[in-house]
């Protein structure tokens, strides 16, 4: 290692003496010895991808929305730069996994597992683009229970005759990823069920709406709470991986040490924000001009980009026979989403005054329920080959069709 990244923070002293120990426990907290130093690990970060060349994508979208360039390049720009930097976000959460333990590190992924979500949403949310917070929640689920879960079945499908997980892990998960249905079921079913009232206004009518939806997503935080003390603590051992013939043994090492990590980590996310309001800004008149439907850009792109890099890396793991990693990606993002996030959401709508709600339009509330329906018959029985990939596959593309022509 060169000697300059062995330069202790604060100076040197004479051996023996108090200000010498003070200065080697402080090393040692802000990087523990065998790590990479500082300038290692922002290399690591900055080069260890050939992906991060797309970041030249960032200053662009920045110039394409303070000049007013054409809404195409600037959605396109924007669109681009958040796939490395989804990428980026991904990298700093699993290198700061490395140091934290197993609880912390659960807790971390939770927290910024879907950060690229979080920041669109919220974006979109503060410009009052309440259908396509909607859309781009409901598409991440969707994304991931039917397009990244039936890609990795179909990859492990290849390698695999049949792939094989942990049963009980999957079905609870399962059962968590119906209960967030359901709960988004019940606004639209009584949304339905309420006729035109004389005596009621659109104001009192929503304002009910605004309650069940409120009062929905605080118990889903806590059920979400719930559920990670289930996951990490009284039930760890039913998330344990299952070993089976010709998996492939993972080890890796980690390539930052904390700090550098968790600058990183702040950074990016900081950029993300800027990068998903250019993004959220430009869609209103992409949409017209080029004639998208605003709810496909919603449903299927956004998710797409913000999901990108979790993609590839929940497919290579099903390909190395790794099916519990990519249960818990697919699923357990999902179920951040739909348990986490969009309560979330929620509650900051709440807090500035943005109505909204979890009410769905009908058909996005039926397309919801049948895609968790079909996820949960394919993987109750702990094995997966590559038909079941097909079948997850084919179901997203009709549901893509259907919104493009919607």
């Amino acid at each position: 290692m060169p000697p300059a990244e062995n330069t202790p923070l604060l100076p040197n002293h004479e051996p023996g003496t108090g200000s010498s120990s003070t200065s080697r426990t402080f090393s040692e907290i802000v990087k523990a010895e065998g790590e990479p130093g500082y300038l290692e690990s922002f290399k690591n970060f900055l080069f260890g991808s050939w992906l991060n060349i797309v970041l030249v994508f960032v200053p662009l979208s920045a110039v394409a929305h303070y000049s007013n360039w054409d809404a195409g390049l600037r959605f396109s720009f924007s669109f681009v730069a958040i796939i490395p930097l989804a990428k980026l976000l991904g990298d700093a959460t699993e290198q700061m996994s490395f140091q934290l333990g197993q609880t912390l590190a659960g807790l971390l992924n939770a927290s910024f597992g879907n950060a690229v979500e979080i920041i669109v949403g919220i974006a979109a949310l503060l410009r009052d683009e309440i259908v396509i917070v909607q859309n781009s929640m409901l598409g991440s689920v969707l994304s991931n229970i039917l397009l990244v879960l039936g890609c990795s079945f179909l990859a492990a499908g290849f390698k695999f005759s049949e792939s094989s997980f942990q049963v009980t892990a999957a079905q609870a998960s399962s059962s968590l990823m119906t209960l967030a249905c359901i709960t988004l079921v019940i606004p639209a079913a009584w949304n339905s069920v309420k006729p035109p009232n004389p005596v009621l206004t659109d104001e009192q009518h929503l304002d009910g709406l605004l309650k069940i939806s409120r009062g929905t997503a605080i118990l889903l935080l806590v059920v979400y709470v719930a559920y990670l003390y289930f996951q990490l603590f009284s039930h760890q051992h039913l998330f344990q991986s299952q070993r089976q013939e010709g998996q492939e043994d993972i080890e890796e090492t980690p390539r930052m040490n904390l700090v550098s990590a968790g600058v990183c980590l702040l950074a990016v996310t900081v950029v993300t924000s800027f990068c998903a309001d250019y993004l959220v800004a430009s869609i209103e008149e992409f949409a017209f001009r080029y004639s998208v439907p605003k709810p496909f850009i919603g449903l299927i792109l956004l998710p797409i980009v913000a999901n990108a890099a979790e993609h590839v890396t929940s497919v290579w793991m099903a390909m190395k026979g790794q099916m519990e990693l990519t249960i818990g990606i697919c699923v357990g993002s999902s179920i951040q989403i739909a348990a986490f996030v969009v309560p979330l959401l929620v509650i900051i709508g709440w807090i500035s005054h943005h109505e909204l709600t979890l009410f769905f339009a009908n058909f996005e509330t039926i397309t919801f329920f049948v895609s968790v329906f079909l996820t949960n018959t394919l993987i109750q029985d702990g094995k997966s080959n590559y038909m079941e990939g097909l079948m997850l596959i084919t179901l997203y593309l009709v549901i893509a069709l259907a919104f493009w022509v919607s």
